[in-house]
């Protein structure tokens, strides 16, 4: 059993707002919880994981989808690796859905769409694209482009119409929030920028509040252990790596 009391928890190790069209990434010590809240609603942060201690592990996609019999991510679900264990899980939500399946953004799309928002014309305030934002927080963890995999968006919900076509639907609202407890030692990177299907034509990411938390594994009783069969053998099998036995 942990000794981490329940107020010692909820103080957290740093917290500070991540602007509209920044970017960030930090190594999470397994059981460590990253909060994200959107401050004014409509926000969308997109996201990857990895295993730091073995970086060629990462987020898996279709197997956190197919092994949970999910499309999106809310509270009670966890993120897979494609090692088969548990990255990290969602210990609590008030946003209900985020897009497992459109991506992100890149430096043409968001020309397209936005305008050349340059430097040299905006400054600090240039327009910035998930792709690239993305690759240059890789960069400072010794990754690149080859580490590019499917990306989660939080505070994003995607649906499909009767034909299949994908849509964006309003989601959040100001306040929301969503908890990430880290079940491996894992590095989590942000970015703070667009979503490829948002329908509002000008360039204005949303500020996100971010918290960190000091924390403690799943618990034999953990509702994200047992909201599936699948999950209950995801935690064995990162619990065995820990133990060192692979």
């Amino acid at each position: 059993m942990s000794n981490v009391t329940r107020s010692e928890e909820r103080r957290p190790l740093f917290a500070e707002q991540l602007r509209g069209g920044q970017m960030w990434s930090r190594v999470l010590k397994r059981g460590e919880i990253l909060k994200l809240t959107d401050l004014e609603g409509g926000a969308s942060v997109a996201a990857l994981f990895f295993n730091v201690d073995q970086p060629l592990e990462r987020y898996n996609m279709p197997d956190t989808l197919k092994a949970q019999h999910i499309a999106r991510l809310t509270q009670g679900n966890v993120l897979y690796s494609d090692m088969g264990r548990v990255l990290c899980s969602v210990i609590a939500d008030s946003a209900g859905w985020h897009d497992t399946i459109t991506g992100h953004q890149r430096a043409e799309g968001s020309r397209a769409k936005y305008g050349e928002g340059s430097y040299q014309a905006l400054r600090n305030d240039f327009f910035r694209n998930t792709r690239d934002n993305v690759l240059i927080e890789l960069g400072k963890h010794g990754l690149g482009k080859r580490d590019l995999h499917a990306n989660v968006n939080f505070f994003v919900k995607v649906a499909a119409d009767p034909d299949g076509a994908l849509k964006w639907e309003p989601v959040t609202r100001a306040g929301a929030s969503v908890e990430l407890r880290a079940e491996l030692n894992v590095l989590a990177i942000l970015s703070n920028t667009p979503h490829p299907l948002d329908p509002s034509p000008r360039y204005a990411p949303k500020p996100v509040g971010l918290e960190v938390f000091r924390g403690a594994p799943a618990g034999d009783d953990d509702v994200c252990r047992h909201s599936c069969a699948e999950n209950e053998r995801g935690f064995v099998l990162t619990e065995r790596e820990f133990l060192g036995m692979g």
